[in-house]
């Protein structure tokens, strides 16, 4: 599993980051505080708040470098 820190700060980048990563079919989890989020959810993500970073958790062995390279414009 990595963690990394992402940004979602309108609207139009959550759409983009979901699209992103439904290509993969790994497990994404965004943890903010105490709440754990499934990545691939609009619903769930616009319930959590975006004006802050949020932890992704990627629950991969590898190709770890792919799904950075597709997350790059989210990174923090």
């Amino acid at each position: 599993m990595k963690t990394v820190q992402i940004s979602l700060n309108s609207i139009d980048k959550v759409k983009s980051f979901v699209n992103a990563i439904t290509q993969f079919d790994y497990d994404f989890d965004l943890i903010s505080g105490r709440y754990v989020i499934d990545a691939k959810s609009i619903m769930g993500i616009f319930s959590l708040d975006l004006s802050k970073p949020i932890d992704l958790a990627i629950h991969v062995e590898n190709d770890v470098d792919e799904i950075l390279e597709a997350l790059k414009p989210y990174l923090v």
